[in-house]
């Protein structure tokens, strides 16, 4: 069984036990939260889609470790015009795993 979630803006495949990579949450290493915003609950022959949502669907998660990704950087430059700047950026990033998916 798997579900599609929507979490701040993007789309996750949940599976049962699996970890997912999200942007950065503001709770506690060890707290449960609950997603409802499930687009799609498959449970292997029957697909469920949402519009937009499922309806009394929801995908239980515990908060894990928190981790800053690698640094990006951006060079901005305009030829003629003594113009550079360069500016460095680093993704912060939650690890979440799914405890379980309860479908409608």
């Amino acid at each position: 069984m798997y579900a599609l979630i929507e979490y701040k803006g993007k789309q996750y495949k949940a599976e049962k036990g699996a970890q997912i990579q999200v942007d950065l949450i503001d709770a506690e290493k060890g707290s449960k939260i609950d997603i409802d915003t499930v687009v799609l609950v498959s449970d292997g022959d029957k697909a469920t889609v949402g519009t937009p949502y499922v309806a009394g669907a929801k995908v239980q998660v515990v908060v894990g470790d928190s981790m800053k990704d690698d640094k990006v950087i951006v060079y901005k430059y305009k030829r003629k015009k003594d113009y550079h700047r360069t500016i460095g950026h680093r993704q912060q990033y939650t690890f979440v795993t799914v405890e379980n998916i309860v479908g409608a």
